[in-house]
Order: structure tokens, then C-alpha cells, then sequence
């Protein structure tokens, strides 16, 4: 049964994937007077969210009130699944994503990541991970967040992996704010190295901003802790709801 809701599950997807791209494809023609690419981003965005509810697997929410961050924010969360974009979807307000470079290669898929804006990046390759950096921080300038996964691939447990540099000095160098959030639940909702779904209850929520003001690259470190810090404290108030037996802020 659970094979079977899965094909479907993977159908609907896929079928919401190209109805969302044949109705994103068109607003194209916003781009001379949108030039922070917010509709076709949006309608990118509201793809996910669609395919996620009519799944029959998924309850996903916000969790919260979050307040919408400022344009110069560079966006950080746990990542647990590659169910964590649909779930971080349904925040209300739009952000440029970075991304492995293969999803670009998807058909329909990285068509739709184009047109939204986001951002592609090859793993390992510094000459690929700087001009990445450079897209970032021109997305920032138009007063678009951006949103980075700073462990740069999924745990495969509950614990974080190490948080990787670049999200924090884009930050610095920028003056960007960091906003820290946190995402429950994925995991089960579609587990690393599985094409099963699972019936998930997973939930968003967005902590408070860091400000840079001030800081150099010799507080790097000392950034990257804040934002770890609160990332396992948001995520451990969401655990008890989501159903996900965890360690407590810290305990790694």
C-alpha cells in the first residue's frame, strides 16, 4: 500500500511540477518591471506548497507568526530532507534559494528554479561556490534574501552537521542580517537515499534576526554559533509537535 501511495504521491507531484510550470513560464513578461523576479519566484514557491497538500503523506504548516525579514537577510536553516523546500515554501514571502547544480538539470523542475532566481552551486568547486557567493550578495543589494542550507547537505540523523562558512561570511560581507530557522519532520517524510513517502507532520518556524553590523570575518566563527544555537533551540520546541524524539539544544 505504502509502494503505491508513493507512485501516486510521486505522479501528483510531478503532474502539479509541469501545470505550475506552464502557468509560471508566461509571467516571464513581469520581468522588466520586476526586477527582484518576486511573481515568478512566488509562483515557483506556491508550486511546492501545492504539491506538498495534495499529498497524501503530508500535513505541513508554519509554525508561528513569523515576521517578514528584511530584503538584506541571508536565511539559514537545518536540513533534514529533501522535503524541507516544500515545507520552507509555505512561509509567506519570497527568498532566492541557493542549490546544487544538478536540480537545475531537472526538467521542469530546475526550468522553474530558473525562472524563480535561485541559484545554482557545484559542490567542491571554488571557482563555482564564489560566483555563487557573487549571485547571493547582488540578490542582497536588490533587498532579496537569500536562503542557504549551511551544513550543504541533508544529516542523515538528528544531529546537525557541521555548518560550512559561506552563508555567514556572505553575511559579513555584505552587512547582511542572518535570520535562523528551523524545520521537524521532514525527515521521515521522505528519508535520505528512499523514493518511499512517509506519513509526516512537519513544521516551519523562523527565529530572530542576527545583526553584522559591526562584525569582520574574525567574528565568523562566533556567528556561526549564534545561528547554531538558535536553530537547535527552534528546532527542539518543534520536536514534541512534529512527534520526533531528539536531544535538547546543545547536545550533539
Amino acid at each position: 500500500m505504502n509502494a503505491l501511495l508513493s507512485m501516486y504521491a510521486w505522479l501528483e507531484t510531478g503532474l502539479v511540477a509541469l501545470t505550475g510550470f506552464c502557468i509560471q513560464a508566461p509571467l516571464v513578461v513581469t520581468w522588466p518591471f520586476d526586477r527582484r523576479k518576486v511573481v515568478t519566484g512566488r509562483a515557483f514557491r506556491l508550486i511546492g506548497v501545492t504539491a506538498a497538500r495534495l499529498n497524501p503523506f503530508w500535513k505541513f504548516a508554519v509554525h508561528g507568526k513569523p515576521v517578514r525579514p528584511a530584503g538584506r537577510t541571508v536565511v539559514v536553516s537545518n536540513h533534514e530532507s529533501n522535503a524541507d523546500p516544500f515545507l520552507i515554501s509555505f512561509l509567506p514571502w519570497e527568498m532566492k534559494w541557493l542549490g546544487k547544480a544538478s536540480l537545475f538539470k531537472i526538467p521542469v523542475v530546475g526550468w522553474s528554479m530558473w525562472l524563480a532566481g535561485d541559484i545554482p552551486v557545484r559542490r567542491g568547486e571554488k571557482d563555482s561556490a564564489q560566483e555563487a557567493m557573487a549571485i547571493c550578495a547582488r540578490w542582497l543589494d536588490k533587498g532579496m534574501p537569500v536562503m542557504i542550507f549551511p551544513e550543504g547537505t541533508r544529516s542523515k540523523t538528528e544531529d546537525l552537521l557541521p555548518f560550512k562558512d559561506g552563508a555567514f561570511r556572505l553575511a559579513i560581507e555584505t552587512g547582511a542580517d542572518v535570520l535562523p530557522m528551523a524545520v521537524s519532520g521532514t525527515r521521515r517524510a521522505l528519508p535520505k537515499h528512499s523514493w518511499r513517502f512517509a506519513t509526516s507532520r512537519a513544521l516551519v518556524t523562523v527565529g530572530t534576526p542576527i545583526s553584522t553590523k559591526g562584525m569582520t570575518l574574525a567574528d565568523l566563527e562566533r556567528l556561526k554559533a549564534m545561528a547554531r544555537e538558535q536553530i537547535l533551540a527552534l528546532r527542539a520546541s518543534l520536536m514534541p509537535l512534529t512527534g520526533v524524539e531528539g536531544k535538547a539544544p546543545g547536545e550533539e
